[in-house]
């Protein structure tokens, strides 16, 4: 293990971290509030250690995919605590752990609060806990990649596969740095697109730009007490939008921006996406028409409801808790199936999902026709047999942790529906779920021991599971 390699980048990680911290003190010092003092302290605590950690490069520069792992594991652990110390110091949240579990809710995109009103809470707080979505939507380490003074593609593609979602991760031009460059940018356009439409719809700007981190990072922390109900039809329109474009592989918008939009098109994971989307409104749209006063405000409410679950992002402009079985159920499963691999959304991912049923029916067929070879395609490719096997691992190790912390957080004794979407919403980054944490509650309920359990979960969830088992591994640290 390459312990000097990952301190270092671990090193850039807070620096990088206290460098974002800044507009969140400059938004205290504009509003004249007292969390100044702790953006500052926290701006510091950080430097120091990072400062110390990059002052000089590793002679040795050897890193596999054993490092880019861990790296990324003990990056976002640190970031999270480190991120943690403004809630704590400013007197926001009391509780290191509630404080953590903020944090890594904000950094995971999950969107899950232990905060009963947001409302009281100070502006540069506010700002804080939303930006830290578009922080962690893309991935601070894709971030450090387009600035990291490093040379030689092995630090990069490790990193990247380790903190990227989906099944397999592909350069989109030859070099790492300049893929992560390229996602940042159309990251930025998209977020930039977004805000000037909010500003159109007479949002105000802070609030437009807490809204705008929180969908493009599919995180989901509002600055109002009923999330995103008080806003205009118009504004809940265009996020509406944007969470489903957020959602998208941003592997098409590369295409589109090469001028291959015949190839973008052609993306069948997208198709799958959108077609579920679709599906999914109508017929919630169906079950849930005399909710409301018109036809046309129960589609405009359960599009966002679709959109906000299938993505992720967990923003909320009515109490899906109280519509009928079936809408529920459905909404269940979009929080399962997730976005598209490559965007800023969380869940098991389409294109997983899409993969595991093309299985099944090659081994229904097979049962029926030993001797039949046949070939698993997607998106006009056939699939390796090592991307299959990643996804029915990944599938396996999902299911178990699942289990486990429906199991641990029983401790607590509340409903199994109440335990069963609390995981859900956690593990697979949403933020609401139902019963007890529903969009109109919280996490607060749980003991600090269910809090740490459902920590470790959107942990998990964000980097995929493995980064965060190998710390476990104890193969992992061998001497080979």
């Amino acid at each position: 293990m390459n312990y000097s390699m990952i301190f270092y980048i671990i090193g850039w990680i807070l620096d990088v971290e206290a460098a974002l911290l800044v507009p969140s003190l400059a938004v205290s010092l504009i509003y004249h509030e007292s969390c100044a003092l702790a953006f500052f302290i926290t701006i510091v605590l950080c430097l120091i250690p990072g400062v110390i950690l990059v002052r000089k490069q590793p002679k040795n520069k050897v890193f596999y995919a054993r490092e880019g792992s861990v790296t990324v594991a003990l990056s976002w652990i640190v970031m999270s605590i480190m991120g943690s110390i403004p809630f704590l110091l400013s007197g926001s949240i009391t509780n290191p752990v509630d404080a953590l579990f903020e944090t890594v809710s904000g950094f995971t995109t999950t969107g899950a609060s232990i905060l009963p009103a947001v409302e009281p809470l100070q502006h540069g707080i506010l700002f804080w806990r939303s930006f830290t979505h578009w922080i962690g939507g893309m991935g601070v380490l894709v971030f450090l990649l387009c600035l990291l003074p490093l040379t030689g593609s092995g630090y990069h593609m490790n990193l990247m596969k380790a903190e990227s979602p989906g099944p397999s991760v592909t350069k989109l031009v030859p070099k790492v740095q300049s893929t992560a460059k390229i996602l940042y940018g159309l990251y930025l356009f998209l977020t930039v697109m977004e805000f000037v439409l909010l500003l159109v719809g007479q949002m105000p700007v802070f609030d437009s730009l807490c809204t705008v981190f929180g969908t493009a990072g599919t995180g989901g922390f509002g600055i109002k007490n009923d999330s995103f109900g008080s806003y205009s039809t118009y504004l809940q329109g265009v996020v509406t939008v944007f969470m489903i474009l957020f959602g998208i592989n941003f592997n098409v918008y590369f295409l589109f921006y090469m001028k291959k939009p015949k190839e973008a098109l052609r993306c069948e994971e997208a198709r799958w996406y959108l077609g579920i989307i679709a599906a999914s409104i109508l017929v919630i749209t169906f079950f849930v028409r005399d909710f409301f006063d018109s036809l046309f405000l129960a589609f405009h409410h359960v599009a966002f409801q679709v959109a906000s679950i299938i993505t992720t992002t967990g923003f909320a402009t009515v109490d899906f808790n109280l519509w009928p079985t079936i809408p529920k159920t459905i909404l269940v499963l979009l929080m399962f199936i997730g976005a598209c691999a490559g965007s800023t959304g969380g869940g098991i991912k389409v294109s997983r999902v899409v993969l595991l049923f093309r299985s099944l029916t090659k081994e229904l067929s097979q049962s029926l026709h030993p001797n039949q070879v046949r070939k698993i395609h997607f998106e006009g490719r056939a699939v390796d047999h090592v991307v299959l096997r990643s996804v029915n691992v990944f599938m396996a190790a999902y299911i178990l942790i699942f289990a486990i912390s429906v199991l641990l957080i029983g401790i607590d004794n509340f409903d199994l529906v109440t335990n069963f979407t609390a995981v859900a919403a956690t593990l697979n980054n949403i933020g609401p779920g139902l019963e007890l944490v529903g969009p109109a509650q919280n996490f607060g309920l749980f003991s600090n021991f269910s809090k740490l359990v459902l920590t470790f979960d959107m942990l998990a969830g964000r980097l995929e599971l493995f980064p965060l088992l190998l710390l476990f591994y104890r193969g992992t640290w061998k001497r080979f």
